[in-house]
């Protein structure tokens, strides 16, 4: 039964904002019941970048310290010598700021624990899945570098503290600054290269037609029947309503599911047809504003992708020297908008069309689906290994990618491993030549004078 958000907006000529402003209220009250068992909805899959880590992974939830382990990760005579991961903060209370786009300032929200248990367990299925790697005496060792943001500075912090727990059952974690890996190193260079990228803020982040399929698709047809929809159910007209509102409406039945464990009322006003359709109208954002939309997207990425791999070069050059690898564990903690582009830097998740505000039926079906990729906690990690009976020095080291945890096929081969210098082949380009200075750079102007 819709009781909450019927009786609140049952108004017939309440405008917009006094529309936002009772969506507020409603999830004020809303809110306050305490969740009870974990709450699944047949929308959690649809929720784009706020969809919650689980409901990408629904096996992980039930021991963190025994994980399932992909069977494609390698075993046997090839160790783990290095493990270098990028992994997106915890989840995050939006609600927020996607009201104050309709009403303005809002009071704020309590940042949620749940950002701390995903963190949490991440830490203790990995430590879980590559002992070797996460052993007491290579945790003195760990570098952890982090965004200036305080989700990804929370979110690397409770990371530290479930390794901690790992490490000793039962006793209390000391503050971060106190453990034996030291405090995380800021480096929003790295982790948001794209507020350090000229072309990307003028072209893209600043540029008012850069988000054309979006805007489009808000008054397309399909938006439009959801509309129509919404504006029947709440009993308001139609024209009170618009797109903005109704991804309110929509992602807030997705926090208080991923915060709160509890189910909005507002769920109950969309069904999965119109789940899928608000899901595309985030991919089309992340897809034109982080993905293959435009090319500085993804090359803006780049020198966090030859970080990643000046890392794992150093490890194979103290391995071949017989020296211990100086950093085994290297976690990096950024945003979707940190992984989007370096995955699409590297080739992943592209279809054969791009993703426009016209073709919604023809990629019902596409590999670009931004909360399969980049939910809340979601993780992109390069594991080096070292193989003692290789037979060739080539075969020496070898490379898997996972993405949230599962082993990630090659883009270029669809393999599960490869050699690591195979690998450096495949994205010479990208770690030669791609110079962030120089694809950042804005085209420069010509400029001419009459005078003579």
């Amino acid at each position: 039964m819709l009781c909450g958000p019927c009786r609140l907006l049952r108004a017939s000529v309440a405008p917009t904002a006094a529309l936002a402003a009772a969506l507020l209220s409603s999830l004020a009250r809303c809110s306050l019941q305490e969740p009870k068992d974990q709450v699944a909805s047949a929308l959690s899959p649809y929720f784009g970048t706020k969809t919650r880590y689980e409901d990408v992974n629904p096996g992980l939830l039930s021991d963190p310290e025994a994980p399932q382990r992909d069977p494609e990760l390698l075993e046997g005579s090839c160790t783990p010598v290095q493990l270098v991961a990028l992994i997106r903060h915890g989840t995050r209370n939006q609600r927020r700021r996607l009201l104050a786009r309709a009403v303005g300032a809002l009071p704020s929200w309590v940042v949620p624990a749940r950002r701390l248990q995903d963190m949490r367990q991440l830490a203790l299925r990995l430590a879980s899945l590559f002992p070797a790697l996460f052993s007491r005496e290579n945790y003195s060792r760990l570098r952890l570098i982090t965004s200036s943001k305080h989700r990804c500075v929370d979110s690397g912090a409770a990371f530290l503290r479930g390794l901690w727990e790992h490490y000793h059952p039962g006793l209390s974690p000391p503050d971060v600054s106190d453990m034996e890996c030291g405090p995380p190193s800021i480096n929003d260079k790295l982790m948001r290269f794209f507020d350090h990228c000229k072309k990307f803020l003028t072209e893209v982040e600043r540029n008012a037609t850069a988000l054309y399929h979006v805007e489009a698709f808000k008054t397309g047809p399909e938006m439009q029947s959801i509309l129509k929809k919404v504006a029947a159910v709440l009993q308001v007209p139609v024209n009170n309503l618009n797109a903005d509102l109704i991804q309110v409406a929509f992602f807030t039945c997705s926090f208080d599911l991923a915060i709160r464990g509890v189910k909005s009322p507002w769920c109950d006003i969309f069904d999965i047809d119109d789940a899928k359709v608000l899901e595309y109208l985030n991919d089309l954002k992340q897809y034109w504003k982080r993905g293959y939309g435009y090319t500085i997207n993804s090359r803006s990425s780049c020198t966090l992708f030859q970080d990643i791999f000046q890392h794992l070069d150093k490890a194979v050059e103290e391995k071949q020297r017989s020296q211990p690898v100086s950093s085994p564990i290297v976690l990096q903690f950024g945003h979707a908008e940190t992984l989007l582009p370096l995955l699409s830097l590297m080739g992943y998740f592209k279809d054969k069309e791009p993703l426009t505000a016209y073709n919604y039926e023809e990629q019902i079906h596409r590999k670009f689906r931004s909360g399969h990729i980049v939910p809340y906690a979601s993780n992109l990690i390069f594991v080096l290994y070292h193989c003692e009976n290789a037979k060739t020095p080539q075969e020496e080291f070898q490379v898997q990618i996972l993405l949230n945890e599962k082993v990630l096929p090659l883009a270029h081969s669809q393999e599960t491993v490869s050699l690591y210098e195979d690998l450096k082949n495949h994205y010479k380009d990208i770690l030669q030549s791609c110079q962030t200075s120089e694809e950042c750079e804005l085209p420069k102007v010509n400029s001419t004078s009459d005078e003579l």
